[in-house]
């Protein structure tokens, strides 16, 4: 079975609207944030294919360290067209399953995602791992990877368990709290105290981000 990840990135100056911080420390968080997650799925023994899309030249740049696939997003039209760019071009190299992760979950670590995929049970299935808040999807393993559409939008765990069962009965909720973390607004800094990742909290502890909390 041939598994590819999906990262979709919005242009970092666009991204991170919540977040009570200057233009240039949430690009600089966004930039964090991505190589972490770039990182932890390159490390990952599962992972045939890392692919990125995104109209932000730093991010493609970020990608091409990490030997990822870079898909120019020109339109940058949303999450769900750019998951489709990635679909288009991994059916052509017969790639049957693909995660998407966003690139805000650098609590991660590539054991999670080995757990993650050994709950695949069937060559028809959809795994959707929520945020921690239960208003996002975090990590949505389809197989194969054009059994359905995503829906990323309000609620889109919901969504996605919903539709997934409509095309087939091995959809299941999974519950991985590294996955589950993610960084949205301010409140979510708390999380940074607790991560098992000491030279991340010293990137977000230079970036000033900590001050507060």
């Amino acid at each position: 079975m041939k598994v590819s990840a999906i990262i979709p990135v919005k242009t970092f100056s666009k991204a991170k609207t919540r977040l009570n911080l200057s233009s240039q420390k949430k690009e600089d968080l966004c930039k964090i944030m991505l190589e972490e997650v770039l990182t932890t799925i390159s490390n990952s023994k599962q992972i045939e294919k890392i692919v990125v899309v995104s109209k932000d030249e730093e991010a493609l740049k970020i990608s091409k360290q990490y030997n990822a696939t870079q898909i120019f997003d020109h339109d940058e039209s949303g999450v769900n067209h750019a998951v489709s760019l990635a679909d288009d071009y991994l059916t052509k190299l017969d790639f049957n399953t693909s995660v998407v992760f966003p690139q805000d979950i650098p609590f991660m670590h590539t054991q999670d995602i080995e757990n993650l995929l050994k709950f695949q049970n069937s060559s028809k299935n959809v795994l959707v791992v929520p945020s921690m808040k239960f208003d996002g999807t975090n990590a949505l393993v389809r197989t194969p990877l054009d059994i359905m559409e995503t829906h990323y939008d309000e609620d889109s765990y919901k969504i996605h368990i919903d539709v997934g069962k409509s095309y087939t009965t091995r959809t299941s909720m999974i519950l991985i709290r590294r996955i589950m973390l993610d960084v949205d607004n301010p409140d979510d800094f708390e999380f940074f105290y607790n991560i098992d990742k000491p030279y991340l909290y010293n990137k977000f502890k230079k970036l000033g981000l900590l001050t507060n909390y």
